[in-house]
């Protein structure tokens, strides 16, 4: 048994094998900039399979591991934390599905959508918006980053007003122009992606609109900032703020402006260093992180206080300091 720290990732799923290999690389960069790792870094492939995951974590363990970073599907955290196999510090990429209860040893770090949706809504409450429209598209990922969104607006005094299904045809897109016309909203919430985003902003006037880093269009030319005039969403600093003294001491990579390898590399950084600084016993404390700024819930938790921006004349403009 050599003492190491094992890192738990998908790295033989035929689904999962490039999130988990920008992960890998993000985590053995840190290393790699911070001069060395506490103790060796192991790598356990595993599939996406629960069993297969759990089995890799206890072989990890059997083999000496002083702390484990993973897994990091839903599912695969899920199987861990009711799997009664955590035995010591672990920090899982992702968080489980429903109510399971935490292992005390069991620490989480994700990117999920919800999260983000709802500190979207409080930056809205904040800054005075109490009646909104939503407008989702049909995928799984949009309807849950709404329902969040709405679930939080609503508890924070808001009133959700109408929502309304993003559509191509013109027709629908125009009804949706008729109702914001009506002045019954003082905001409006877009669960969509960059391509529904664009398409639906000629419609919506000059209504404050608010979304998730799901229309962040990265580099995809400058028209793209015209497109998405005014609409106020929430990205990490790793992409909004490269000149942000936590971010420009590492690395990039290619990823061919595939933003969601660019945010799990991110991710793969702020594990190693949520992970040193548990080993360090001092990981409570907050952390300015390349995904955000990082702060230690009681449900075992790492929130993410993300940076806020929004396009002005095809430019970006960065909220720094905010929500």
């Amino acid at each position: 048994m050599i003492p190491h720290i094992a890192l738990l990732l998908p790295v033989n799923s035929s689904v999962f094998a490039r999130p988990a290999e920008a992960v890998k690389l993000g985590f053995l960069t840190a290393a790699k900039t911070q001069g060395r790792a506490p103790l060796p870094i192991r790598i356990y492939s595993v599939t996406d399979d629960d069993r297969n995951i759990v089995a890799g974590y206890n072989q990890a363990l059997a083999a000496g591991a002083r702390f484990v970073v993973g897994p990091l599907t839903r599912n695969g955290v899920s199987a861990l934390a009711a799997s009664n196999a955590v035995r010591v510090p672990t920090l899982a990429l992702n968080v489980p599905d429903g109510a399971v209860p935490v292992p005390p040893n069991l620490y989480m770090l994700s990117l999920h959508v919800e999260a983000e949706a709802r500190q979207v809504a409080q930056l809205a409450v904040k800054e005075g918006r109490l009646n909104a429209f939503t407008i989702t598209g049909d995928t799984p990922l949009l309807r849950r980053i709404h329902q969040a969104f709405v679930d939080e607006f609503t508890r924070l005094g808001g009133k959700h007003v109408a929502a309304y299904e993003f559509s191509t045809d013109p027709a629908g897109l125009t009804r949706i122009k008729q109702a914001i016309g009506l002045g019954l909203a003082d905001m409006a919430f877009l669960a969509l992606d960059f391509q529904r985003a664009r398409l639906a902003r000629p419609y919506l006037g000059s209504l404050p609109l608010y979304a998730t880093s799901q229309i962040h269009p990265g580099n995809a030319g400058p028209l793209a900032g015209f497109d998405l005039a005014d609409i106020r969403f929430l990205d990490m600093p790793w992409l909004l703020q490269p000149d942000h003294p936590a971010v420009m001491v590492y690395p990039r990579q290619e990823f061919r402006d595939a933003l969601d390898l660019e945010r799990l590399y991110a991710l793969g950084i702020d594990a190693f260093r949520i992970m040193q600084a548990l080993l360090e016993g001092h990981g409570g404390g907050a952390l300015d992180g390349v995904t955000g700024r990082l702060s230690l819930g009681r449900d075992q938790q790492f929130a993410r206080e993300l940076t806020s921006a929004q396009f002005a004349e095809g430019k970006l403009l960065i909220f720094a300091g905010q929500q």
